[in-house]
């Protein structure tokens, strides 16, 4: 009995011991993950609206809803906003642009962890392609991948249903194309 405490002390200080260091890294690499995290979604601005030189965020309480792109001479050209969807095995983190006349310029697939060969092809420039110049129910003629169906489509429908959040949040958007092709 008494061996037995001894074992179950000195199992419950390694335990202590060893959620104590997981503690301190995930302190020390939080602002290190965050940070790039952030630098990624910018470089992703830059790929949506390439003509943009200023993201505008708008807040939506505490996270930011979308972000507005300008170009040099402040003109409006677009919104661009961050879509999440449950694929296969992971959420899939998806940035969008919409242009000033309601179509899609591109996504850009930010973060996901599906199946390699599989759901992760939802990363490719093949399926990425059928978003461009996309009207918000354009998208719902996007090709899904053979074999990563419900990856395909979280992707597809998360982005569509952002964008029609967005479109009723942007003062710029309102009167844009809805239906055509």
């Amino acid at each position: 009995m008494k061996e037995m405490l001894r074992y179950g002390f000195i199992l419950a200080l390694i335990c202590v011991i060893a959620s104590g260091l997981l503690a301190v890294v995930n302190a020390v690499t939080r602002i290190k993950i965050v940070a790039q995290a952030q630098a990624e979604e910018e470089g992703g601005l830059k790929e949506i609206f390439p003509k943009a030189t200023h993201f505008e965020p708008v807040k939506s309480g505490r996270d930011v809803a979308y972000y507005k792109a300008y170009t040099k001479d402040a003109e409006f050209i677009g919104v661009a906003f961050k879509a999440s969807g449950k694929g296969y095995s992971s959420t899939i983190d998806t940035l969008a642009g919409v242009d000033k006349y309601g179509r899609l310029t591109t996504i850009k697939i930010l973060s996901q962890n599906e199946t390699p060969g599989l759901g992760a092809r939802v990363a490719e420039p093949l399926f990425i392609k059928q978003f461009s110049n996309k009207t918000i129910h354009g998208l719902l003629r996007v090709q899904a991948i053979t074999g990563a169906t419900i990856s395909s489509k979280a992707v597809i429908d998360s982005v569509r249903k952002k964008a029609e959040e967005v479109r009723g949040m942007v003062q710029e958007l309102k009167g844009t194309i809805k239906d055509e092709e």
